[in-house]
């Protein structure tokens, strides 16, 4: 008996993959936009899915539900987050409290570009946290657990050149940082300006114990 053997097609992936997953990132992104401007409780998946031009029966193929398509859409966030802390946070080439500063001013520039109208998903979710589905409660906890964690070892970094005393608690500061860092951007998407993130910055770097 004679077998044919068929060899692998070489080429780019199956087009429906990459449409796949083409389609769930612009969903994220888009939902991403709409949370982040609206807030989860008010936000419909019809809005969402018209501006991607997707049919609603397409979108539970991609998530069994909203409440997992917010769950994804604040994962992505998170991630886009941490990263842009770490590109400010980790930067050696500038003092540790530099770097705490280059966070501050890359955030009012990214404000200023959204016209004051997006904000910090995660803040904005955290203010509604009781209109919002039960397991959005400790993926935002661990979110700013994870934030509060890079912000202290840049502070204990400082420390070490000798920016901030010995005695201080790092931890403690980086929890304090963020509460209030929250507040301040919801300040400035009310007043559409950009002050209240610096006044709050310069407030806490010179409360900082030296």
């Amino acid at each position: 008996m004679n077998l044919q053997i068929t060899k692998p097609r070489r080429g780019r992936p199956p087009k429906v993959s990459r449409e796949n997953q083409d389609t769930k990132a612009e969903l994220i992104r888009s939902g991403l936009e709409q949370l982040t401007e609206s807030g989860f409780a008010s936000s419909g998946i019809d809005q969402i899915l018209k501006k991607v031009k997707v049919p609603k029966g397409s979108f539970y193929h991609y998530f069994a539900s909203k409440e997992a398509f917010g769950q994804a859409v604040i994962e992505n966030y998170a991630n886009y987050f941490a990263n842009k802390l770490d590109v400010c946070l980790l930067d050696e080439s500038y003092p540790p409290l530099t770097r705490i500063s280059n966070f501050v001013e890359g955030a009012k520039i990214g404000m200023i570009r959204h016209q004051f109208k997006r904000g910090c998903l995660v803040g904005n979710l955290g203010q509604e946290v009781d209109l919002l589905p039960e397991s959005f409660r400790q993926q935002l906890i661990d979110i700013f657990h994870c934030w509060e964690h890079r912000l202290a070892n840049c502070l204990k970094a400082a420390q070490l050149q000798g920016d901030i005393s010995k005695k201080a608690n790092c931890e403690q500061l980086a929890e304090c940082f963020w509460i209030g860092w929250e507040g301040a951007v919801s300040r400035a998407k009310l007043v559409q300006d950009t002050k209240p993130l610096e006044n709050y910055f310069n407030h806490f770097i010179a409360a900082l114990p030296r």
